[in-house]
């Protein structure tokens, strides 16, 4: 990802890049001797005002819902070291953020409440007096 371009969460959601800061740490990952030499591993912060303005309120409560583990006081912190390379951090970093957002632009299908057909009903208690019956049989014999 080029380092200015915006974020395309959708076609209709995009965030400005300006929004999104970073900040580079010494890797616990991969690298080698690399690993005590360079700042590899990136954070990503976002203020959650910020998202306001850009998504929906239902997706946006769903976000803080759902991102518990993501969320401090700065806003929302995505952090990677896997990557040996601060660009390939950076890019994951996105990419998770994107996944979260999209998750939380999904809304969840309202549940509609259905009753119980007949037949059903009758296959059930039917099944219970069957068995009923098993264990009435079993009493009549011990005794």
């Amino acid at each position: 990802m080029a380092e200015s371009a915006d974020i395309t969460i959708t076609s209709r959601i995009v965030l400005p890049r300006a929004m999104v800061r970073f900040r580079y740490a010494r890797s616990r990952g991969p690298g080698g001797q690399n690993v005590n030499k360079l700042n590899t591993k990136a954070t990503l912060t976002i203020a959650l005002e910020d998202l306001a303005d850009h998504l929906p309120a239902d997706a946006l409560a769903r976000l803080k819902q759902q991102a518990t583990a993501y969320i401090t006081d700065a806003g929302l912190q995505i952090s990677c070291d896997s990557a040996r390379s601060q660009i390939a951090n950076r890019d994951t970093c996105i990419e998770r953020l994107v996944a979260l957002i999209r998750h939380a632009l999904i809304r969840p299908k309202k549940r509609r409440p259905t009753k119980p057909t007949r037949s059903s009903v009758e296959r059930r208690l039917q099944s219970k007096k069957r068995r009923s019956d098993v264990k009435k049989q079993r009493r009549e014999k011990h005794e």
